[in-house]
């Protein structure tokens, strides 16, 4: 019997998580200690990245990127409008121009044709930089965007928040990891407690170029430096130059820790989350009026969210609230939130993304949900489409 509320997602603390904090309270580092380079070490690993970056949040971490990349007043940088604001935000933060183009009608993932439509209605030169997103944990296919990037002088920026350990394979055969840093300039992850990996709030930012890791640690640290080859003058063991304005986006060290700590069962996670959606898939298949995640096979699929589609969206998501299951919308259109539209953005401007919005819901889905508490959440959307 299901007594208690039933979230779309949740971290999973256990003891070991919790040991790790608090060896590291007791240490003498809180911040800007060895639990920071440990875990950086540990995620460039584990994406298969060279160089790994820990940040406050990922909010911070598209911002540093966007820094590092040279996006200024005046830079023009495509965005999918279907994601969390902070993935356009980052290139306004910085004076430029957000340009939206619409979504795949069977991934929700950027559009790469209607991406290549538009960069040939522009001179070369138009467009500095895109920020693609993994969207719900389904990987970009990089490897096309990067062959449609280098045409036209683009930097990548991959929004990874939703998808470590996702992969593609590419025309090779060999898998791409989310973040690997193999097609994209930039990488960004993200964890917030709903993420694959929760140390409360935090980020991760990867890539394989050195020229930018060193602008991101710069940047992440007020463009302050004490490394000898930089500095104008050097008066003592004591002493550092801010040769750059940047900013306090440091991640703590009990975070790190904790990060450590959830990452040695990222795989599992990801395996659990495999099952809930396998089994999710198999009891919707046969019922009308639902519609489930589409999956390529040369795609493995994070999965940081289960995401449906029913014509009555709203009707279904109150019968679930009534019934104690929390699902969530991902996302309601950046394009149409009020701050976008002052750009002259209006409904219809990106009929995909549109549609999308009016039927989606994201039921729950963390490595902790018990086979009783997904049974019912099936059964009540099984119970509601059926009326």
């Amino acid at each position: 019997m299901i007594t208690k509320p039933i979230p779309y997602g949740h971290q999973c603390i256990t003891e070991e998580d919790i040991q790790a904090v608090i060896e590291t309270l007791k240490s003498d580092y809180l911040t800007q200690g060895p639990k920071i380079t440990e875990f950086e070490r540990a995620f460039a690993d584990y994406v298969g990245a060279k160089y790994a970056v820990a940040v406050n949040n990922a909010t911070a971490g598209l911002h540093l990127g966007a820094v590092a990349l040279g996006v200024k007043p005046g830079s023009k940088v495509i965005v999918t409008p279907l994601t969390f604001a902070s993935s356009a935000n980052c290139v306004r933060f910085c004076g430029g121009d957000v340009v939206f183009c619409d979504v795949d009608k069977d991934t929700y993932l950027l559009d790469l044709d209607k991406v290549e439509a538009l960069l040939r209605k522009s001179p070369k030169g138009t467009y500095q930089g895109i920020i693609p997103v993994d969207f719900g944990g389904y990987p970009v296919n990089l490897e096309k965007l990067r062959h449609l990037a280098d045409e036209y002088g683009l930097w990548i920026m991959e929004d990874a928040c939703h998808a470590p350990g996702g992969y593609f394979m590419d025309t090779k055969g060999q898998k791409q990891l989310c973040g690997n840093g193999n097609y994209a300039e930039v990488a960004v992850f993200s964890f917030h407690p709903v993420k694959h990996i929760a140390t409360g709030e935090g980020g991760m930012v990867t890539t394989n170029d050195k020229a930018l890791y060193d602008k991101l640690c710069l940047y992440r640290t007020h463009g302050i430096t004490k490394n000898p080859a930089l500095l104008h003058q050097n008066d003592g063991g004591w002493y550092y130059e801010m040769i750059d304005l940047g900013y306090n986006y440091r991640l703590t060290d009990f975070q790190a820790a904790l990060g450590v700590s959830q990452l040695k069962r990222a795989s599992s996670g990801l395996d659990r989350r495999q099952q809930i959606a396998a089994r999710y898939n198999e009891a919707f298949a046969q019922v009308s009026g639902i519609r489930t995640p589409f999956v390529a096979p040369d795609v493995y699929h994070a999965y940081h969210l289960y995401i449906i589609q029913v014509k009555d969206r709203l009707g279904l998501y109150n019968y679930l609230r009534e019934n104690k299951i929390y699902a969530q919308v991902h996302y309601i259109p950046l394009h149409l939130m009020p701050y976008y539209s002052q750009f002259g953005y209006r409904k219809g401007d990106y009929p995909v993304v549109e549609e999308y919005y009016e039927h989606c819901l994201s039921l729950p889905m963390f490595p902790t949900l018990t086979d009783e508490e997904q049974a019912y959440v099936i059964e009540k959307v099984i119970e509601f489409v059926s009326k």
